[in-house]
């Protein structure tokens, strides 16, 4: 197979090696690509984000399947223009990336479907007044999160009503995180630990990876601010058999389902953190 991996960051880098290991890889190119990438493919001069370019390449190379690994393009509606083109590619669809896209997307998502996640309420920037409003009265600590793509760093844990009046003005008022901060999603706090699972899906059936945790806070004690992941390890700890069960019950299951029932089947990886 002649392949086409889209992204440059430490992930494709991974998925990269282990794609070209495979005995069915004839040749791997990376778009953009890294000096790591470089190591076991060839490196292709077009942003994640050129969809037309890509889809012009993969045509022209005869891409046999092309893998993608950063949200932006596929929020973008990489799938959808590949899969017009007539080819092969793994990722969700601009309708189903939404779940990763939009934080408010996803929290009206879990509630419709009866998914656990925690309390929380979403304002556009337009109501401004109004989420200063809901924190008056809100229990502290309380989270604030840019509802579009932040690369990881959109989540502000505050432990005060000034702090939180603080974020809202970075994220609404600031610009912080770009258009990211159109809508913002204001969230119950839970303490513990977080662990991240992974599901490659096909838009009906699921396997799992394995499970992983990363360094969230970027001062020693848990301190700081948010970060979009310094190191990781896997498999997490936390997740036992029994947790990774109720995991698969409670929240991949109903996903699929869900995704399904709505008429944007989910293909490619689901991440729930």
């Amino acid at each position: 197979m002649r392949i086409l991996l889209i992204g440059n960051g430490g992930r494709e880098h991974a998925m990269a090696w282990k794609l070209a290991a495979s005995p069915r890889c004839e040749a791997l190119f990376i778009a953009p690509g890294n000096p790591g990438t470089a190591q076991v493919g060839q490196n292709i001069a077009i942003a994640a984000t050129h969809i037309p370019g890509l889809v012009d390449f993969a045509l022209e190379e005869n891409i046999d399947l092309t893998v993608v690994g950063p949200e932006q393009p596929l929020v973008m509606g990489i799938v959808d223009a590949f899969e017009a083109a007539g080819l092969a590619i793994f990722g969700p669809s601009a309708a189903a990336a939404q779940l990763e896209g939009s934080k408010a997307f996803a929290k009206a998502f879990m509630v419709r479907h009866g998914i656990p996640t925690a309390e929380h309420r979403t304002f556009a920037a337009a109501a401004y007044d109004q989420a200063l409003a809901f924190l008056q009265t809100a229990e502290m600590p309380i989270v604030l999160k840019a509802s579009g793509l932040a690369a990881g760093k959109g989540v502000v844990i505050c432990e005060t009503r000034s702090e939180a009046e603080a974020a809202l003005r970075d994220i609404v008022q600031e610009h912080r995180f770009g258009d990211a901060g159109d809508e913002v999603v204001i969230e119950g706090f839970m303490q513990g630990e977080e662990a991240s699972l992974f599901a490659v899906c096909d838009g009906q059936s699921y396997t799992l990876l394995a499970t992983a945790q990363d360094h969230k806070r970027v001062g020693d004690g848990d301190t700081g601010p948010n970060t979009g992941g310094m190191g990781a390890y896997a498999p997490a700890p936390l997740v036992t058999p029994e947790l990774q069960a109720r995991i698969c019950r409670d929240i991949v299951e109903p996903t699929l389902a869900g995704m399904n029932a709505e008429g944007a089947p989910f293909k490619g990886f689901l991440y729930v953190g």
